[in-house]
Parts: structure tokens; C-alpha cells; sequence
């Protein structure tokens, strides 16, 4: 499980090179952002039933290696067995422990949320190459090519790569997350308004039968 503290005052979008994305100037604080910006505008990313009788939030980094494992088990496993079929209604909030994981939400989000969760897919299955790939401007660009792949244009990344102003609401929209729920490690989650830590798949199923009556 990986722990952050509060890094979003330090959270800075630079200029990565000639050509490459300039974000917006460094945030003064979390605190600052969270109470100027105007977060109605973020869409929730969600998957199933809205009406399902149990309520899944799960908290996650792009660039947590525990979260990328997750997604590529467990997650296979709740969504066959509870998503998809209605019992459970999922909910996928991005969590910034640095520029690189926020550079891979904007991708992500540029798909829209029919695509979000293929684009999502693809995100943690090259976590391991994406996220070493080297400088900044090198990770930038494995960004952009996990973007093509999901048939993303070139005018399109870019255009969702630059938006400052999108960048600095997701930030406070995280900011504002993380408070209400007390989120100090990812990745975490929120079933039925109670916060449960990761586990495995058989965990996972007791705790959800048990918030289903079954």
C-alpha cells in the first residue's frame, strides 16, 4: 500500500520541454486550491447499476504499483461478479501523489467517460514501463503513445494535456475527496460509506455479501 502526505502544496506542472506540455504555475497550497475552484465541473467516472444496493468508491494513484495490481485481479473479479450484475455501483477517484500520476488522469479523461475505464486498463497494465520510462518529457510521451493506442488524436491529446485550468480543478477535486474521506494511502476505498483498506478478492466477497445480506 502506498502512504502520501500532503504534497499537493508542492505540486508543481512544468514546462517539459521545447514542444512539450506547459501545466499551469505551481499551486500555493491544497487548502488554497480546494476552496477557489469550482470542482461541479469534474465528472465522476462510474461503473454499473447507479441504483445498486451497495456502493463501491475506490481511491487510487496511476502510478501506485499496489493499485495497478489491483486492477489486474482483483478488480477483474468484482466487476464479473458484483458490478456487472447490478450489485454493486463503482465509483473511480484519481488520487495525485505527483505531476505524473495527474498527467495520466487528463489521458485518461480525454477518452471521456465511455473510454475512461478501457483507457484506465491500459494505464496500469504499462504502469511498470510508462512510469520508468526516464525524464519527464520521456514519461510525457509514453503518455501520449498509451493515448493513441486508445484512439486518441494527436490535436486531442494535446489539446487535454494543456489545459491548465482542468489540471488545477482535478487537484482541488482530490483535495476535497481526500478530506471528506480521510484518504492517506491508495489504494483505499468506500463501501456503503465505510472506509476498508485493500484485500484480496475473498475479502473483498465477504465484505460485499455481508453489505448485500447474502
Amino acid at each position: 500500500m502506498t502512504r502520501f502526505t500532503s504534497v499537493l502544496g508542492a505540486l508543481a506542472l512544468v514546462a517539459l520541454s521545447a514542444g512539450a506540455w506547459v501545466g499551469p504555475a505551481v499551486f500555493s497550497s491544497a487548502q488554497a486550491v480546494a476552496q477557489e475552484v469550482d470542482t461541479s465541473t469534474i465528472v465522476e467516472m462510474t461503473l454499473g447499476d447507479e441504483n445498486a444496493p451497495v456502493e463501491m468508491i475506490e481511491y487510487a494513484s496511476y502510478t501506485c504499483p499496489h493499485c495497478g495490481a489491483f486492477h489486474k485481479d482483483t478488480f477483474k473479479k468484482l466487476k464479473s461478479e458484483y458490478i456487472d450484475t447490478g450489485k454493486v455501483r463503482f465509483i473511480y477517484r484519481e488520487v495525485y501523489f505527483d505531476r505524473y500520476g495527474l498527467w495520466a488522469s487528463m489521458i485518461a479523461r480525454c477518452a471521456g467517460p465511455d473510454r475512461f475505464f478501457g483507457l484506465t486498463d491500459l494505464l496500469y497494465e504499462g504502469q511498470a514501463e510508462w512510469t520508468r520510462a526516464g525524464d519527464p518529457a520521456a514519461i510525457v510521451e509514453e503518455l501520449r503513445k498509451i493515448g493513441r493506442l486508445a484512439g486518441l488524436g494527436n490535436e486531442e491529446l494535446e489539446a487535454c494535456l494543456q489545459d491548465g485550468e482542468k489540471a488545477q480543478t482535478l487537484v482541488a477535486w482530490f483535495q476535497e475527496n481526500a478530506e471528506e474521506h480521510d484518504i492517506t494511502s491508495t489504494p483505499s476505498f468506500i463501501v456503503n460509506g465505510k472506509k476498508v483498506s485493500n484485500m484480496n478478492f475473498a475479502d473483498f466477497q465477504s465484505l460485499l455479501d455481508e453489505e448485500l445480506g447474502s
